[in-house]
């Protein structure tokens, strides 16, 4: 008993360092390159090592699609590491790009590739491209990173290489010239005139209605003793708003023409509440 207490604490340290040395790697590593229209066994076929770089570079044609597929694992027990990537990239101007692998739970991963997604400026390299396998997570274990296989790009002759984008940049740009549609204009005289010569021929006709009806102009005397403001405010009130709308016919703008709309017209109500008051007071005395 006293063996195996003492014995603990050792086994315990050499099972932390032991955790503490774990390394990711990966395991069934496969590589194919599938050309369209092979059909099933055609194309490429290789097994991927954690430990040495394949011999041959592989080629990857216009309509060839690349496929990688791999067990994660980190120490010996298969894990899902936290990054998975595949960087391509070229040695010589030091460009390169990154694609991440789909991980499963059980640490297998699967990446499909081709000439598509690989931008306009690696495919215009002359030198093969290098693949190298990213794998890591949190913790203490110890990343991998090696290169599994160079990556050789087959341009079709046929079909030119597209340039690169321009990248985007914040700065200032051109200037920007606004036009602005110019403010509403009246009507032509001409249209104006008619349009008045119409309404002064039906005042005749309006009088002529009011005459017919019953107008009684001998009450005007008496309307203006009894009630002398009122009534001259009313109409000249009546007046003023025919002035204000010919003014916003030929120059005013809506914002002139609101207010003074606003206070015009409460002077005809006040004005005509009376006077009308005064004509209701005629009506009952029987003088109408």
């Amino acid at each position: 008993m006293r063996f195996v207490t003492a014995l603990l604490p050792s086994l315990l340290l050499a099972g932390a360092t032991g955790a503490l040395g774990a390394s990711w790697s990966f395991d069934e590593g496969t590589i194919t390159v599938q050309t369209k229209g092979a059909g099933v066994g055609g194309g490429y076929k290789d097994k991927l090592s954690p430990s040495t770089t394949l011999s041959q570079p592989i080629n990857l044609g216009p309509s060839d699609n690349l496929k990688i597929l791999l067990t994660a694992k980190e120490g010996s027990s298969t894990q899902r590491p936290h990054q998975a990537f595949l960087q391509v990239g070229d040695a010589d101007n030091g460009l390169s790009i990154s694609y991440a692998l789909n991980v499963r739970d059980s640490g297998k991963a699967k990446l499909e590739l081709s000439q598509k997604d690989i931008p306009a400026q690696l495919i215009a390299s002359s030198k093969p491209l290098h693949a190298t396998l990213l794998l890591g997570s949190w913790g203490t274990s110890t990343p991998y990173s090696k290169q599994l296989f160079d990556l050789n790009v087959l341009k079709d002759p046929k079909t030119p290489i597209a340039g690169a984008q321009k990248p985007l940049r914040y700065g200032a740009l051109e200037e920007i010239h606004h036009i602005f549609r110019g403010d509403p204009k009246s009507p032509p005289i001409i249209i104006t005139a008619v349009f008045t010569l119409v309404v002064a021929a039906i005042l005749p006709v309006l009088f002529g209605a009011w005459i017919f009806l019953g107008a009684n102009l001998n009450h005007l005397s008496r309307a203006l003793s009894n009630a002398p403001v009122s009534h001259s405010l009313f109409y000249s009130s009546i007046v003023a708003l025919e002035g204000i709308f010919f003014l916003y016919y030929t120059s005013w703008t809506l914002f002139q023409t609101l207010p003074a709309v606003v206070a015009v017209g409460f002077v005809t109500f006040l004005s005509g509440s009376r006077a009308l008051s005064e004509v209701q007071a005629r009506r009952l005395d029987g003088l109408r």
